[in-house]
């Protein structure tokens, strides 16, 4: 690399040597960057503490299954409800946006009876999502 240092040797070099000044400033942006705080964005929330012995809510927001046993017994996720009740969580799901889906699955030894009330309340309450889970457990009786 050439320089130009002037047209002659004996005259005062005109140009200030730059580099020097560089590092200098590289230094200072470096240690500036070093000791600026990291800035942090935080929300405190007071969230509420998890309780394993708080009921869980009744209603699903994504899928309730509905269930009925042999005795006769109507479960909403897996607790016992009578017909009113059965009748106010179908009204409160159809309600709700989205829709959440409902899955049925009678026991094969449930009381006919209770499952067409159940089917009669399903029908009535205008559910759109709803499906049968557990049919393979009625491949023993289609032989």
């Amino acid at each position: 690399m050439a320089m130009s240092t002037g047209g002659n040797d004996d005259e005062p070099m005109m140009e200030m040597n730059t580099t020097p000044l560089i590092d200098v400033m590289l230094v200072l942006l470096v240690m500036l960057i070093i000791t600026i705080p990291i800035q942090t964005h935080a929300v405190k929330i007071d969230l509420p503490a998890n309780n394993p012995n708080q009921p869980k809510p009744p209603i699903d927001p994504v899928v309730n299954k509905l269930s009925i046993d042999p005795a006769g017994t109507i479960l909403w996720n897996a607790t016992a409800i009578d017909m009113a009740t059965l009748r106010d969580y179908l009204g409160r799901t159809k309600d709700m946006v989205p829709e959440p889906e409902l899955h049925v699955q009678p026991d094969p030894q449930s009381r006919y009876d209770v499952a067409d009330r159940v089917f009669a309340e399903i029908k009535r309450s205008k559910i759109t999502k709803m499906g049968f889970v557990g049919n393979e457990q009625y491949a023993q009786f289609a032989k």
